[in-house]
Parts: C-alpha cells; sequence; structure tokens
C-alpha cells in the first residue's frame, strides 16, 4: 500500500493554511477521509507519521494546518503555546477554523466527503471537540489527552459519535473536568464514550514527552491501547 503524502494550501478564516494530505494513491475509489489535529505545536513530523499509520486503515487523513501558513513552534520556544493561545481567547475563530478544514478535506478528490472523522491530540482534542460541538456532519470524532472546557457561547446538537481517550492523572485535565465534559456531553444528546488509563497524564501518545514530574510522559500501553480504540471506533462508524 503505497502512501504518499501531498501539500494541500488552502485559504481560510483569518489568512492562508498549509496542511498535508496523507493518502493511499493506488486507492481505486474516495477512502474515508479523517482530519487530524495537532497538539499546541501544530503540524509536525510525528503527526505525518501517525497519520500514516492511520491511512494504511484505509483512510484519506488530512494533517490540519488551524494557525496559519509558517505559524508552528517547538518545545525550546519560550512561548511554545501563542497560537494556540490566540484561538483558546477567540473560540468562535477556532469553530471557523475546524470547519474550514473539514471542507478541504471533503473536497480532496481521494476523500469520500460523505464518510468523514477528526482525531486530535492535546489541543487537537479541543479542535475535535469544538468541530463536534457546532454540529459538524462528521460521523464521530476521537480525542487523546485533550482539553475539554467548552466555549463561552451556545453549542449546536452534537450529532457526533465521540469517543474520549483520557489519562486519569493528566493534570491539565483532571478528573473534574472529565465529569464536566460527561456532563455537558449528555446533556448535548451526544453518544460519547470515555476510556480512562490508570497511572497515566498528559500526552501519553507523544514519544517525545518525558517530564513525569509534571504529569507528562509518553506511556506506550496507553498509546498502543488508544489506537486500538481509535482503530475499532473509526471502524465502526465509517467501515
Amino acid at each position: 500500500m503505497p502512501i504518499t503524502r501531498r501539500v494541500t494550501t488552502h485559504e481560510g478564516p483569518g489568512g492562508t493554511f498549509e496542511s498535508l494530505a496523507v493518502l493511499d494513491a493506488s486507492a481505486q475509489a474516495p477512502c474515508p477521509g479523517i482530519l487530524l489535529f495537532p497538539n499546541v505545536l501544530g503540524t509536525k513530523e510525528a503527526d505525518f507519521a501517525y497519520a500514516e499509520k492511520v491511512a494504511t486503515l484505509g483512510y484519506t487523513v488530512l494533517v490540519a494546518d488551524i494557525y496559519g501558513q509558517g505559524k508552528r513552534t517547538t518545545r525550546e520556544d519560550p512561548d511554545m503555546g501563542c497560537y494556540m493561545a490566540e484561538l483558546n481567547a477567540d473560540r468562535a475563530l477556532l469553530r471557523d477554523r475546524v470547519n474550514s478544514a473539514h471542507a478541504v478535506l471533503k473536497a480532496l478528490k481521494e476523500a469520500d466527503e460523505s464518510r468523514t472523522a477528526a482525531i486530535g491530540f492535546c489541543f487537537g482534542g479541543k479542535c475535535v471537540l469544538d468541530l463536534a460541538r457546532s454540529g459538524a456532519d462528521i460521523a464521530g470524532g476521537v480525542a487523546f489527552h485533550g482539553v475539554y472546557d467548552a466555549p463561552p457561547f451556545a453549542n449546536a446538537a452534537i450529532t457526533a459519535k465521540l469517543l474520549i481517550c483520557h489519562g486519569w492523572d493528566d493534570p491539565i485535565a483532571p478528573p473534574e473536568a472529565a465529569v464536566a465534559l460527561a456532563t455537558e456531553l449528555t446533556q448535548a444528546g451526544c453518544d460519547w464514550q470515555i476510556h480512562a488509563y490508570g497511572h497515566t497524564g498528559h500526552a501519553f501518545t507523544d514519544h517525545a514527552v518525558n517530564m513525569p514530574d509534571k504529569g507528562l510522559a509518553y506511556s506506550a500501553d496507553a498509546d498502543q491501547r488508544s489506537f486500538r480504540s481509535m482503530k475499532d471506533f473509526l471502524g465502526d462508524l465509517l467501515g
């Protein structure tokens, strides 16, 4: 299965964006489409590699740029969360950008626009949730060690099914945040499930993170378990 990468430059709310399509170039028909929203740093090689794993399952994946072309940070930057902070402060703009990215995914000739879903990591998990909260016509979404606070405005009815893969010891999303999310999703009529991993903190899918004293560390077990859960969940939705 020859998985290929293709840079996709597109206009969106607030400027020009540079996403990456990852797909099976030999597929004879459009495949179900998956949006992949990165963590706080923006799009990077780790996201592209994860997208390739997802693409081998039979999906066309768009690693979505929601910051803007050239707007990326690294862990060495003193203000690595600057672009995330801008969108946290303007959740309406975040809503518009994640929906714009969904439109770009559906426009790819290799993607079946009638069968789409979203996955996201850390801040990308918030992007998945806000896409679902907007009433977008995704079949479902998966948030990995996401951020759960609701936007400060009324949301649409959530039609997407949601899987939340959650580290129970996550200092960014402590147990009360997970419970609040469950309450919110229940009130919205959402079909939801939370998989909570014990003795697991934030960033459990990120091989580059090793700060257990701060509650942020890679966990091979949680990474593998959450990938299997995502695989089954997407297969049920889009298979």
